[in-house]
């Protein structure tokens, strides 16, 4: 099991919270807690394979969120290396 940090400026309006509860029906084996007084959400996942950095960011950005992960990302949740050589 991993535990995961998201912070989305925003997310204690009411409209939000209640659509992002929506959202994570898409997510049926992940288990959250919302801390609306910081705009934080805890996740824990069992397994990481399942779920992807992308999936948890697609999330937030379809009710008009911009997730912040707190911490490091577990290596099994990353599925792409977004580093590009420069030069």
């Amino acid at each position: 099991m991993i535990e995961i940090e998201i912070y989305a400026k925003g997310l204690r309006g009411t409209r939000y919270l209640m659509e992002l509860r929506g959202q994570m029906d898409m997510l049926p084996k992940v288990r959250y807690k919302i801390d609306d007084r910081h705009d934080l959400v805890y996740f824990e996942i069992d397994d990481p394979q399942e779920v992807s950095v992308e999936m948890i960011d697609s999330l937030f950005t379809n009710i008009g969120l911009q997730p912040r992960f707190v911490g490091q990302i577990p290596e099994g949740m990353r599925q792409s290396d977004h580093t590009v050589r420069l030069g």
